[in-house]
């Protein structure tokens, strides 16, 4: 089985957000797999459902982004699937919006809901799917940044990011994790501000 998180804020009024990204792209993967993410478990919404062949739980953390590992700790732990099958896809502001990053493994990056994972799983080995929201303007606090929208043009390449995003996730849950990364990290290489 496959625990596939897709970070982000709960509530309306962080409908939108650039830190939502995962959260966007769990929504693309339920509409595709016909996949309902509306149980409560584990402090999430989860779905189960089948992609490319495997089970898997999409998953939406409802404890805040900062708090994301306790939640997906839970769900780990009660479906007993190993790091190497907890698939964490969320917002990064090194990438231009709406290119992806695939890694097998990393640090946090600064980034807080994976911070939170890194901690409560007690290792830095599981998979990701990085979504790009655009780098943060100088003036910009990063925390209002990423709580922040996008412009009109930053949405129609945000769709094309998530629907690229849930592409990669079935490449990976298909066990083509190489093909994937060879495919989508190489795509706009030109274009990304840093890594």
């Amino acid at each position: 089985m496959w625990i596939i998180a897709g970070l982000g804020n709960p509530g309306e009024k962080y409908d939108g957000t650039r830190h939502n990204a995962g959260f966007e792209v769990i929504e693309k993967l339920a509409e595709a797999h016909q996949i309902s993410v509306t149980e409560r478990e584990g402090r999430a919404f989860v779905g189960k459902g089948r992609i490319a062949g495997q089970r898997v739980l999409l998953v939406k953390p409802q404890t805040f982004m900062n708090l994301s590992g306790e939640s997906i700790r839970k769900l780990k732990d009660y479906y007993k699937v190993e790091e190497e099958q907890v698939l964490i896809i969320y917002d990064d502001v090194s990438l231009e919006p709406g290119k992806i990053r695939i890694r097998k493994k990393g640090s946090a990056g600064g980034h807080n809901g994976i911070k939170s994972i890194i901690a409560h799983l007690g290792t830095q080995t599981f998979p990701r799917v990085k979504v790009g929201v655009g780098k943060k303007p100088p003036a910009y606090d990063l925390a209002d940044y990423v709580l922040g929208r996008f412009s009109r043009q930053e949405k129609e390449k945000m769709c094309e990011g998530y629907e690229a995003a849930a592409a990669a996730t079935e490449k990976i849950v298909a066990g083509e994790m190489e093909s994937a990364m060879n495919l989508f990290n190489r795509k706009g290489k030109a274009e990304e501000v840093s890594e």
